[in-house]
């Protein structure tokens, strides 16, 4: 993979959260999922700033619903993981999991 392809902690969050909502991934619920599973509280700047940024790496695309049928319903923006986005996740575990591969993390020490 190249420049500009490598996953910061966050953004692998947000794609994995996306997998996980499937075609109910938009902005509330990539939220929601997040703190909910990671326990880390996510404000909505910071969500959106990482959904801009990996569609601007094509790693997600979004598309807009129909305006909800409620009296002043609004459209939603709705992302997808894209094949590359999936593969970008895929090398960035895999990096992690090469470099703790043989290491005795805090939580596998004796007394630790």
């Amino acid at each position: 993979m190249g420049k500009g392809t490598f996953l910061g902690e966050f953004e692998q969050m947000v794609l994995l959260a996306i997998l996980r909502l499937q075609d109910n991934a938009y902005g509330v619920h990539v939220r929601r999922v997040i703190e909910e599973r990671a326990g880390r509280l996510v404000t909505i700047g910071a969500l959106y700033a990482a959904l801009e940024r990996l569609e601007r790496k094509r790693f997600l695309t979004s598309r807009e619903t129909a305006p909800e049928p409620i009296r002043g319903g609004r459209a939603k923006r709705v992302y997808t993981v894209t094949t590359m986005g999936t593969r970008a996740l895929s090398h960035s575990q895999a990096m992690m999991r090469n470099m703790a591969e043989g290491l005795a993390l805090d939580s596998e020490r004796p007394g630790a």
